[in-house]
């Protein structure tokens, strides 16, 4: 039963694989400059890059789902527009297609780091979030392997998406430990496979959101995701800078729909802590 639970986790890399190949043919005739609201507008059809996991995007038989999925449909209904929604399991894959213009916006959870705001447009805040570190469950009171505190980290090697911004946060956590964190930076996986190799016993640790982590617990029981790597920051949906009548589009729409009943059953669908991310 475990092993069909962690396969499941590896052939969601799989299916990634196979949706970004076809939707990046129909994507590849639009890599130019970032374009702003008009542009969008005209063309009827808003482009997005998101994350493939059980959160933000998947698809399940015929049905596609995910929290940033369903606002990113309703932001489009609510403008007269399409969403062509595209999953980018690389961080700085997003980046380069938002810069290219191949994609408007990242409607994906982004960390607003100071150093993201320098080059980004963020949004306002869309949830609450924290990063966790995911790692097997301790075998007896003496496991060397295990992590109690953050102080443990010192030495040790995490494995995490290449780009992520949790990077710049376990940089920042060394710093304040005293010691060296090593880290390992994967690009063919996304945090759902990185959590199936921990439990399979192939990596010690990987970091990720604490939504996705609490999502893989649910049917990967011999995980543990207690220990925190950050605290509860804001994330956001991110557009170029080049893009301000989108981002005041984004903006005033999320401001309004987020008081909304629809935004609250979007929300209570895919996240159980019942974070006050409406401020």
């Amino acid at each position: 039963m475990k092993r069909a639970k962690l396969l499941k986790y590896v052939i969601l890399g799989i299916i990634t694989t196979l949706i970004a190949t076809f939707l990046l043919k129909k994507e590849e005739k639009r890599q130019g400059h970032p374009r702003d609201y008009e542009g969008i507008a005209t063309e009827g059809i808003i482009h997005a890059a998101t994350e493939y996991n059980s959160i933000s995007f998947y698809v399940d038989g015929d049905t596609v789902s995910g929290f940033h999925y369903e606002l990113i449909e309703a932001f489009a209904r609510d403008h007269g527009l399409k969403a062509a929604l595209s999953p980018e399991m690389s961080f700085g894959k997003r980046l380069e297609g938002l810069s290219e213009g191949k994609y408007d916006v990242i409607a994906h959870g982004i960390l607003a780091t100071s150093e993201l705001k320098d080059s980004l447009s963020l949004t306002i805040p869309i949830i609450l979030n924290k990063q966790v570190l995911v790692q097997r469950k301790a075998r007896s009171a003496s496991d060397s392997l295990f992590i109690r505190n953050q102080l443990d980290l010192a030495g040790k090697t995490l494995h995490v998406i290449k780009g992520s911004p949790a990077i710049l946060r376990i940089h920042n956590l060394g710093n304040e430990i005293g010691d060296t964190i090593f880290i390992k930076e994967i690009d063919q996986y996304g945090p759902e496979q990185l959590i199936s190799l921990v439990a399979h016993g192939d990596i010690d640790y990987t970091v990720c959101d604490e939504s996705i982590a609490r999502a893989a617990a649910d049917s990967i029981p011999q995980i543990d995701i207690s220990t925190a790597i950050s605290f509860t920051q804001f994330y956001s949906w991110a557009v170029s800078k080049k893009s301000p009548a989108l981002l005041d589009s984004l903006n005033t729409w999320l401001k309004s729909f987020k008081k909304g009943k629809e935004y609250k059953e979007i929300y209570k669908r895919y996240y159980r802590a019942k974070h006050d991310s409406s401020r």
